[in-house]
């Protein structure tokens, strides 16, 4: 893995003037809008990035982008990958190996999730202060590489506090109703059945997704601080539960996209 992490970045560099990010940024459902707010200096298609995955998920372009962004450098990922596309957990993580070899040391993260809360609703905005991996593999089994972070990673604080508090003030000083939860993450692609919803509740958990829990893991394992922000596309609440559609999600990511943007534009921007 470390040569193929070298190889990609010292592709990325010459493709970009030695430009040096220092957060980096996954655009998932939700705020893939935030790149209108990015001056943009580089914008490489992963299918010309060596070692990359593709992404096949309508909505998520597949590119990454590297401009400024509150003024402060960034790489943002247009797109993003996932389990049930077939691939490993090594390469749904390897961009976020690349993005801390590229100088990276603070991560935002986002996704579009089904809510399980009774309090929330269709729309609402939810920070991430803990998760549950209940994906049955994890990006940190196998052989250790000690350059990369440490054998047993300290997920205490996943979701960094500060940033949480720090994006609370700015959701208030907006007018920007947001809660906090805990995520789930699933393999999908399946949405998960009315008992399934039930069980992860009993669980602990506010929301459920497929994405964002195995990149976190390598994020924490590379010494990064993380924020992570979600919107509840749907619902499943005993009671509240609705048919829903890869459709239906993006509809509502779509029109909650400018609030996710403006929280983390400002976030960057102030951390």
């Amino acid at each position: 893995m470390l040569d193929q992490i070298e190889s990609t970045t010292k592709n990325i560099r010459s493709r970009t003037a030695n430009f040096f990010p220092t957060v980096g940024i996954i655009l998932g459902t939700g705020l893939g809008g935030l790149v209108k707010e990015i001056k943009i200096e580089h914008s490489i298609p992963y299918h010309e990035i060596p070692n990359f995955p593709v992404s096949t998920v309508p909505g998520h372009h597949g590119q990454l982008i590297f401009g400024d962004l509150g003024g402060k450098k960034v790489v943002a990922m247009q797109g993003r990958f996932h389990f049930y596309e077939g691939y490993t957990m090594h390469q749904i993580t390897f961009p976020i190996r690349v993005m801390k070899a590229l100088g990276v040391t603070t991560l935002c993260v986002s996704n579009a999730s089904g809510g399980m809360n009774p309090n929330f609703e269709v729309g609402e905005l939810m920070i991430l202060n803990d998760h549950i991996n209940f994906f049955p593999d994890n990006p940190l089994i196998g052989r250790n590489e000690d350059a990369l972070g440490p054998r047993f990673v300290d997920m205490g604080e996943t979701y960094k506090k500060e940033y949480i508090a720090l994006a609370k003030v700015i959701a208030l000083e907006n007018k920007i109703k947001i809660s906090e939860g805990v995520y789930v993450g699933l393999t999908g692609p399946c949405f998960e059945t009315p008992a399934e919803y039930r069980f992860l509740a009993r669980m602990g958990a506010d929301a459920v997704g497929m994405s964002t829990v195995p990149e976190v893991i390598v994020a924490k394992h590379a010494g990064m601080d993380v924020f992570g922000i979600s919107i509840i596309t749907d619902l499943g609440i005993e009671g509240r539960t609705q048919t829903i559609t890869h459709e239906e999600v993006q509809r509502v990511a779509h029109l909650k996209e400018p609030l996710m943007s403006l929280i983390v534009k400002e976030l960057v921007k102030r951390i």
